[in-house]
């Protein structure tokens, strides 16, 4: 048995390591983060080189072409997204006699009910505006420089998942020299393994896409929104995007929904259908699609997540999913980590 006085030491060691695991990881998302997102792309598009490598492709010109492909389905999915702005922008004209008229029955009532007067309206709006100016131009500088942070870390990306791909022998060689000699039969299982990780990750994350868009399509239709399956699934796909594509996809069925009917509860009813799909993707479909494939449980999934969202922001939310994963993988190869293995499983074994 282990005493009071053997614990306390041993607690205040995991304590310490876990602090410094997560202070690295914070301080070095710039550079951790890109070479995650690179990781996982190795893993996925392995197995497509392995395959044209073994049809004589050499390997260069193997790990182009699966990048290749990458890169066609991201510019498919931004083209996707800049398609939406340009319809929006081609149905904003109509908008704007909409929202005039709707300020202007709103004004009326205000006079009508509230008894406030045109004047005191117009100093309340330009109050307003005053006040937002300043925002808006930080919110505008603030969105600069992430787009411009995310077009450099896309670049570091390719060329990081490049090399991942074109070395990734001589990276095996150099886990087999840290790794412990009993440890080097398990190694080339375990990268098997984690590779399928991954996959399953990728299915998960296909899974909720669909489930996604079907509840989106499902709701724009009782809603009576034309080309609802249409909206439904672009909206879906464009949540892939952080917090931009869920914006972007939705404004499209709003201005529809607002040109179809005259009414401004129909819009309304689009923004409350797409917030609580969202609220379910967030917390119930993607922690069940996801973790039942990597056979870790609802609960450890969502304190991922969580941690994930608190260490790397958006980022975090999506890496730390697989890495939960593949160390429930690990902690399952290891009998000194049977207690993280039972902590993370979806089965309790006596």
């Amino acid at each position: 048995m282990i005493s009071k006085n053997q614990t306390e030491p041993l607690l205040l060691r995991y304590l310490q390591i876990t602090f410094f695991a997560c202070a690295i990881l914070y301080f070095g998302r710039e550079l951790l983060v890109p070479l995650s997102y690179a990781l996982l792309i190795g893993f996925v598009l392995y197995p497509v080189c392995h395959w044209l490598e073994k049809k004589g492709v050499k390997r260069i010109i193997a790990v182009a072409i699966a990048i290749t492909f990458l890169l066609l389905f991201v510019f498919l999915v931004l083209g996707l997204l800049l398609n939406q702005f340009v319809n929006f922008l081609a149905e904003w004209p109509h908008l704007q006699d909409k929202l005039s008229q709707a300020f202007n029955d709103f004004s009326r009532w205000l006079i009508q009910t509230v008894g406030l007067s045109n004047d005191m309206q117009q100093k309340f709006i330009v109050k307003l505006s005053d006040q937002s100016s300043g925002n808006l131009l930080t919110v505008i500088g603030n969105s600069v420089t992430a787009s411009a942070f995310s077009l450099v870390s896309l670049f570091l990306i390719i060329i990081y998942a490049v090399l991942i791909l074109y070395y990734r022998h001589y990276w095996m060689l150099v886990l087999k020299k840290i790794l412990p000699s009993e440890r080097e039969d398990d190694l080339h299982e375990m990268v098997l393994l984690t590779i399928k990780t991954y996959y399953n990750f990728i299915k998960g994350m296909l899974v909720v896409y669909l489930f996604v868009g079907l509840l989106n399509s499902v709701g724009l239709w009782l809603l009576g929104v034309p080309h609802p399956f249409l909206f439904g699934y672009i909206a879906s796909i464009l949540t892939f995007i952080p917090y931009v594509g869920i914006i972007v996809g939705s404004l499209l069925p709003i201005s529809m929904a607002w040109l179809t009917y005259d009414s401004v509860w129909y819009p309304l009813g689009v923004v409350g259908i797409f917030s609580f799909v969202q609220y379910l993707e967030a917390n119930v479909i993607f922690p069940i699609a996801v973790s039942s494939r990597l056979n870790v449980n609802t609960l450890a999934m969502l304190l991922s997540i969580i941690v994930g969202g608190l260490l790397w922001g958006v980022s975090g939310m999506i890496l730390f999913v697989p890495f939960v994963g593949i160390a429930k993988l690990i902690a399952d190869h290891n009998p000194k980590w049977k207690t993280v293995s039972m902590m993370l499983g979806t089965e309790a074994k006596e």
